[in-house]
């Protein structure tokens, strides 16, 4: 998969994307991540990227131009290109694994009081949003979002069953609490059904618990 972020902060993007699990998908040849900085295409000899907005209101717009120049320069064909944004579809893991099976994503991150609606209407496939909250830059919503993609891509993850028994997957339901060694510490003992063997009753006290996980904290996923 081919990803291309367009941000005014690129550090936000590749330091957190070259750790771990993202890290280790750009070294395997899983995700081909491509950082462009907006601020190239600026104008001027500031490379000015924003303006005031018509019609009056707080805060600065990113002007279409260095957008739409930096978009010319990628090959976009084929791309799904998406704006990062508090307007637009709240992100899920359903949306997670339709976006995972895209060969080429380009993240558009704004910034301010968001970009000039020009670039929305001529380029922008899909808006998405993390939820109904405001962050400083659409770049740290990017990469939360590549992160949920990514992982899903196979070889991603080291056991790919992973991506399965856990929360938001097949069954819909959270996932149910999880316990290491040691068996007991500071008088907190793990349940002792983890604990004797007997996989089918393991198995129906997960489903249980993640029942009940569910139902206390995302009663909406039950229809409660």
């Amino acid at each position: 998969m081919r990803i291309d972020v367009v941000t005014l902060f690129p550090e936000l993007v590749s330091v957190p994307m070259g750790l771990s699990i993202m890290g280790r998908a750009q070294k395997k040849g899983l995700l081909d991540l491509r950082v462009h900085d907006l601020r190239d295409q600026g104008l001027g000899k500031h490379r000015h990227v924003d303006d005031t907005p018509y019609g009056g209101g707080q805060g600065m717009v990113i002007r279409p131009e260095p957008v739409f120049e930096t978009l010319d320069r990628l090959d976009t064909p084929e791309a799904r290109i998406i704006h990062l944004s508090p307007a637009g579809r709240r992100f899920d893991q359903t949306m997670a694994r339709r976006l995972s099976a895209e060969a080429h994503l380009i993240f558009l991150s704004g910034h301010y009081e968001g970009v000039d609606h020009r670039v929305i209407e001529h380029w922008v496939d899909e808006e998405i949003s993390l939820g109904d909250y405001v962050l400083t830059n659409g770049a740290i919503a990017a990469v939360v979002v590549m992160d949920a993609i990514v992982r899903l891509l196979p070889g991603a993850l080291g056991d790919e069953m992973s991506a399965v028994e856990e929360s938001f997957g097949p069954s819909g339901l959270l996932e149910a609490p999880q316990y290491t060694k040691p068996a007991e510490y500071r008088g907190l003992p793990v349940p002792e059904v983890l604990l004797g063997g007997n996989h089918a009753k393991i198995a129906e006290w997960r489903e249980k618990m993640a029942l009940e996980r569910t139902r206390a904290n995302r009663p909406d996923l039950l229809g409660e």
